[in-house]
């Protein structure tokens, strides 16, 4: 009996172990830790460090570390409309946002961002967190003492935005402009929504705005704090200057926003679109970058010394112009500028194959000189000045040497460019061009006919050459007949052409010798002398 009740002893202890593990339950709670109890899934209490037991099988506790403040607790909701509501918002720092509200959080040098329609808690005591929340009906904008403490901190649904000195911030909220930003650095919610900043630069005065003309009707008071607004009539042109250079040429009917500091200009062109020397000296001849703005603004005539120039407006003659540079705002009107040169000019009539009245075929080469004395009527009345004084040069030079022949032409040149001025004299001077001078530079003929006129003129320079050879010899044997007579009659003479001849020959030889008769010449010749 004793061993059945030692063996009976030796089992109901360990079953005794085993029915108290089973139905009581110890949980240990660390100090920087804390727990909620449950009952099956049923909330009970919130536990503090320390040790815990408890009777009955579905008893458990879940544990949280406070170094994670935030507590993830399931059907946190259902647990806030209970009778246990009290005991929890002891315990936890409960975080409601509404519809259009949102919430940051911190504990440490930690930031938490909580959006719209959220419910969240967090365990007070052991770490402080500080909750704040925003309206954002009120404002999208976070306070600046939260953008400094956020900065360098990335959190979800909040974008940061830095705004230098020399730029314009313009807010946009869904695509729709806000308020303007000035320098420095900016945080907005931006969940659900799109929240946006453009810049401007300062720096430009004349930046590129998004959407103008929405600015210009929507926000005036913008417009009015940052900006200079131009808006033009049909017959006014602006000129916008920054800092005395000109920065943009608006045309009629535009409008354009610039930030303030600009100069504006207003034209009006209704009457006379002429630039003023002014703006000529300014636009027209001014650097490359005013140039460019007017490219497509302004018609440019430059006339020349000793030129003319004529002015057509919608097709219609205006003026003439003198030399020098004139302008004109095209805008609404359409501008032709021709210049006329009113210096005497050369034209070449060069090549010209034509039979003369004999019909040999000749090629010549004419040049005029001629002068435009009235451009307007040279310019209404003629499509192309020089092509019709060369048309009718053409044909004057075929008339002048159709009606000739050879001989004639070659015998008179002079009645070929005679015959030219009258004709084109008279016609020039229909459409106010004097013709200054013409003339028929080469006459080329046919190489046959070179050739037989070259054997014409040795012919006749043979002929001319016999007529003064014989002419020559006639006069040669006529004086030596004078000198044979005045020999006869004279001893002495006769003797000084001997001594002439002498004095040839003696020049050929190196001796000569006189017999008698040198003595008897030279004492006569020196009683010739006494007497």
């Amino acid at each position: 009996m004793k061993s059945a009740k030692n063996l009976l002893l030796s089992w109901y202890q360990p079953i005794k172990l085993l029915i108290q593990s089973i139905m009581w339950k110890n949980f240990y709670i660390k100090p920087n830790e804390i727990g909620i109890l449950y009952h099956r899934s049923d909330f009970k209490k919130i536990l503090s460090p320390g040790e815990y037991t408890y009777f009955g099988r579905y008893w458990n506790v879940r544990i949280y570390n406070l170094n994670e403040p935030e507590a993830e607790i399931d059907n946190l909701e259902l647990l806030l409309r209970s009778s246990h509501a009290n005991e929890i918002q002891e315990h936890l720092l409960i975080i409601r946002t509404g519809f259009n509200q949102t919430a940051l959080v911190h504990w440490g040098q930690t930031w938490l961002s909580i959006g719209s329609n959220q419910l969240r808690a967090f365990w007070r005591g052991f770490i402080e967190v500080e909750s704040h929340f925003l309206n954002l009906d009120e404002t999208l904008q976070l306070p600046d003492i939260f953008v400094q403490q956020l900065r360098g901190i990335s959190l979800y649904g909040i974008k940061k935005f830095q705004i230098s000195e020399y730029e314009i911030g313009l807010l946009y909220l869904q695509n729709n402009f806000v308020k303007p930003l000035e320098k420095g650095e900016y945080a907005f919610w931006a969940i659900d929504r799109d929240v946006s900043v453009r810049t401007i630069s300062r720096i430009l005065p004349n930046p590129d705005f998004p959407l103008e003309d929405i600015l210009i009707e929507k926000h005036p008071e913008f417009v009015a704090a940052y900006c200079e607004n131009v808006e033009l009539l049909d017959f006014q042109v602006a000129v916008v200057r920054y800092r005395k250079k000109v920065i943009a040429i608006l045309p009629p009917t535009s409008r354009k926003l610039f930030l303030q500091g600009v100069e504006v200009e207003i034209i009006d062109i209704s009457t006379d679109a002429k630039l003023s020397p002014r703006l000529i000296a300014e636009l027209v001849e001014g650097t490359t970058e005013v140039k460019n703005l007017i490219r497509s603004c302004v018609h440019i005539c430059q006339v020349p010394s000793q030129h003319i120039g004529l002015l057509y407006i919608n097709q219609e003659f205006q003026t003439q112009l003198q030399p020098g540079v004139n302008a004109w705002w095209i805008f609404g009107r359409s501008f032709k500028t021709e210049t006329i040169d009113l210096r005497l000019q050369n034209m070449e009539v060069s090549g010209q194959e034509i039979l003369s009245k004999d019909k040999v075929p000749l090629r010549l080469n004419l040049t005029a000189g001629f002068r435009i004395q009235d451009p307007l009527k040279a310019k209404n009345g003629l499509s192309d000045i020089t092509g019709f004084l060369y048309k009718e040069l053409q044909f004057a030079l075929r008339g002048a040497v159709g009606e000739r022949t050879l001989d004639a032409l070659l015998e008179d040149k002079g009645a070929i460019d005679r015959s030219i001025s009258e004709y084109i004299r008279q016609k020039a001077s229909e459409y106010g061009i004097e013709v200054d001078s013409v003339g028929v530079k080469d006459i080329i003929l046919p190489g046959e006919i070179k050739e037989i006129l070259s054997k014409v003129v040795e012919a006749e320079k043979a002929a001319q050459a016999n007529v003064v050879r014989r002419r020559e010899e006639t006069a040669a044997t006529r004086s030596m007949l004078n000198t044979a007579k005045v020999m006869e009659d004279n001893p002495v003479a006769l003797r000084l052409k001997e001594l002439e001849v002498l004095e040839r020959i003696a020049e050929k030889i190196e001796k000569i010798q006189v017999n008698g008769s040198l003595d008897s010449i030279l004492t006569d010749l020196i009683r010739m002398n006494r007497e």
